[in-house]
């Protein structure tokens, strides 16, 4: 152990006299790469592998029952891997990421590397349904951190090595490297300049040529486009942008409302087996929900609406083109009750691809609709297929751009880009008017936690609040006499401020230097008046809760230049305008230099 020490200590310090730090960088960026292609690919391949022992023949002669016991097994396996040796909270991936980059400064604790290595193919590969990026990006910049941290980077460096983490695992998966790295600047809304655009696509393309190394030419979502838009099409896109809009709600709303209610339960064992109850229900109902669902996705992209929909328990007439349609709508609607139930009940993964699910069912629908209303009109499903996934990407996620450059390098080509843009803007737009925030971001924006492309907000997130607070005032009490205050607290202190607590340590109030200077040395008021009398409320109060931003409001209506904080209603210190001015500063430079 000493002796690796010394080696790696002997490496630094070669790459300190002989290697530039630009040129470091870029080292690191095609490393972390190449770990975030290869978690992908372990992530991957570790879920393929679970999904092929789980087809065996006997499980194919009870296949539907299997269906409803699966994501049982698979769930409580995860619950007990979380419990008896993880010993910690899984987080979605890309929530968690964007928790560190605002709040800890880019460091992600170590066992996010390889925890949803091990739950999320548990979770997926027995049928829990939802998806791998979120984990694959959990793994990706989790490992970024901590090389950051092993080779000393500073925290702007830190942050770009975990978009380049972040472009490495979208790229792996896909194949998609251009829409890596708009995902990684949209998603994380990174301050990044022109420069730092070369690590990203040095980092994009090591984690596509690793994929390529361990799994060949094989594509999870490929296709090749052979429809071309027709401008006489432009008004039933404009139509489907709208209802990728509302359907984009629909699947927050239900997100929400099902991690709510199962939050009604205290006991993770009842959310446990209420949730796998539910998912088993959902999938012996619906097959075609069981896992990610890239086989539904492909299925609908080669024209293949039978092999998409499964095997369903229901026996019903498959030429019948609007029973289609109704088991499409059905698995628009179930896919999103699907992946929430999944999470609440404990599951591992990610949200990303069942929006993809979703959008490719509804879009099919909506152009089998649009072929079979009886009123002429022939529109190509593949297109509108592929136009949903970008819809419900571009609503749910919040990142048009990402949904409009995946879909793009999917197909090969720009063909679509027209419907694409649009169906993406008018899904956007109808989102953020209903839903301020992605799912991703929605609980960090409520506590004043999320990183935004305004750098004076991200500078003052970054701050921590209990590395500005002082103790050194000296605190009195309401019966105290003013002889006892000007021995005890006035001629030991060098602040010109006295917190007022009682013997809870609860806060009062104020006396200020100012206050007592007219009686401070008249001897016969010692004994006559107290504490009680000459105090006054503060200008403000501080909590401890409270976000910097909040924290520079405050002195900036009260006018004061040192601020109590409290915690719980008690005494814990102040905070002082130009501490927090110059931690800003500070911060400023650290982030952007």
């Amino acid at each position: 152990m000493a002796s690796s020490k010394k080696i790696f200590k002997k490496i630094l310090v070669w790459r300190y006299k002989n290697i530039s730090e630009r040129q470091f960088v870029y080292v690191l960026s095609i490393l972390v790469g190449f770990l975030a292609g290869f978690g992908t690919v372990i992530l991957k391949n570790l879920t393929h592998y679970i999904q092929l022992l789980l087809s065996i023949d006997f499980v194919k002669k009870y296949q539907n029952s299997m269906y409803f016991v699966f994501p049982i097994i698979g769930l409580i396996v995860v619950a007990i891997i979380k419990k008896k040796w993880l010993k910690k909270h899984i987080g979605h991936g890309i929530s968690s990421t964007l928790y560190a980059i605002s709040k800890r400064k880019g460091i992600i604790p170590r066992y996010n590397m390889y925890a949803s290595l091990i739950t999320a193919p548990l979770t997926v590969g027995f049928g829990g349904s939802v998806g791998l990026q979120g984990p694959a990006v959990s793994a990706g910049t989790a490992l970024a951190s901590y090389t950051s941290k092993l080779f000393h980077m500073n925290t702007k460096t830190r942050m770009l090595l975990i978009g380049c983490a972040t472009a490495g695992a979208m790229s792996s998966m896909f194949k998609a490297p251009i829409a890596g790295i708009v995902f990684a600047l949209e998603v994380f809304s990174l301050d990044i300049a022109f420069v730092s655009l070369i690590p990203l696509l040095l980092a994009s393309v090591a984690a596509i040529v690793t994929s390529y190394l361990f799994l060949g030419s094989d594509v999870l979502l490929g296709f090749e486009l052979n429809d071309k838009f027709q401008i006489s099409e432009i008004g039933f896109y404009a139509i489907f942008g709208v209802v990728t809009g509302i359907t984009s709600v629909y699947f927050s709303v239900v997100y929400f409302a099902i991690r709510k209610f199962f939050h009604l339960f205290e006991k993770r064992f009842t959310r446990l087996i209420l949730g796998s109850l539910v998912i088993g229900f959902i999938l012996y109902l619906m097959p075609s929900l069981y896992g990610e669902g890239y086989g539904l996705i492909n299925n609908l992209l080669k024209g293949n609406h039978i092999a998409a929909i499964g095997n369903t328990p229901f026996s019903f007439n498959h030429d019948n083109i609007w029973l289609v349609i109704f088991f499409l709508l059905l698995i628009t609607i179930f896919k999103a009750i699907a992946m929430s139930t999944t999470f609440a009940a404990g599951g591992v993964g990610g949200i990303f691809i069942p929006t993809l699910v979703m959008g490719s069912a509804l879009g099919n629908a909506f152009a089998k609709i649009i072929n079979n209303i009886g009123l002429g009109f022939q529109v190509s499903e593949a297109n509108f297929t592929l136009i949903g996934m970008t819809g419900l990407m571009a609503g749910v996620l919040h990142a048009p751009l990402t949904a409009i450059f995946l879909i793009a390098e999917i197909t090969g080509g720009y063909d679509l880009f027209v419907p694409l843009m649009l169906v993406a803007a008018i899904s956007f737009s109808i989102t953020k008017y209903f839903i301020s925030n992605s799912i991703y971001t929605y609980k960090l924006a409520q506590r004043g936690e999320l990183i935004t492309h305004d750098k004076d907000k991200n500078v003052m997130m970054m701050l921590q609040i209990d590395k500005l607070i002082e103790t050194n005032f000296k605190p009195v009490h309401p019966e105290m006499l003013l002889g006892d205050m000007l021995k005890k607290a006035v001629a030991t202190s060098v602040r010109n401020i006295f917190p007022v607590i009682n013997k809870q340590k609860q806060f009062l109030g104020i006396v200020l230097l100012d206050d007592i200077r007219p009686v401070m040395f008249d001897t016969e008021m010692y004994n006559s008046i107290k504490v009680e009398a000459i105090m006054k409320a503060a200008p403000e109060i501080i909590k401890e809760t409270d976000p910097v931003e909040k924290v520079m409001q405050k002195f900036k209506t009260s006018g004061a230049w040192n601020l109590p904080v409290v915690k719980d209603g008690k005494y814990i210190g102040f905070i002082s305008k130009s501490k927090l001015l110059t931690a800003y500063r500070n911060k400023l430079v650290e982030v952007t230099a």
